[in-house]
């Protein structure tokens, strides 16, 4: 732990149970009504509980009268592109969603190197950084109702073009 964090503590609120990486940094943070917190990392959206989600893994945050966020799941791979799907939103009624939301929407957005869409059947293709690691990921995700199957032959010609 360096000297910086010895004096000055990490950044986290008062009351966060989460364990910070060493080279994590706290961005921004806000309460929860009823109790924990939501933290914005360099690596990740920490949610109650407390539990990070990797910026890689955020496929949607959205203000809608309480914080709501959609987590993705690694469900599969074709190659080297990693097949998402969502899991159910989740929503937290926050203290002072502003700095919080505007912090998660650049690190989600930074995550990002390139996106594509697919109309047919309805498929976003993305390249991205994962914090902490080098290089980027290909992901694809489905909209709601597009199936896996669906998905991994919407990606076939990306995998055969990365291949080859």
């Amino acid at each position: 732990m360096g000297l910086f964090r010895r004096l000055f503590g990490n950044g986290a609120p008062d009351g966060f149970t989460g364990s910070l990486e060493p080279d994590e940094t706290v961005i921004a943070f806000t309460g929860v009504q009823g109790g924990g917190h939501v933290v914005v990392t360099s690596l990740g959206l920490w949610l109650p509980g407390p539990r990070r989600i990797g910026w890689h893994l955020v496929s949607k945050v959205k203000w809608e009268g309480a914080l709501r966020v959609v987590e993705a799941v690694e469900a599969s791979t074709e190659g080297p592109v990693v097949l998402l799907e969502d899991l159910p939103a989740q929503r937290f009624a926050v203290d002072d969603p502003g700095r919080v939301l505007r912090a998660i929407s650049q690190r989600v957005e930074g995550s990002i190197r390139s996106r594509e869409r697919l109309e047919s059947p309805g498929v976003w293709v993305l390249r991205r950084k994962i914090p902490g690691r080098d290089g980027v990921v290909w992901q694809a995700r489905g909209d709601a109702g597009v199936d896996l199957e669906a998905v991994r032959e919407a990606v076939a010609p990306l995998v055969s073009r990365l291949a080859g």
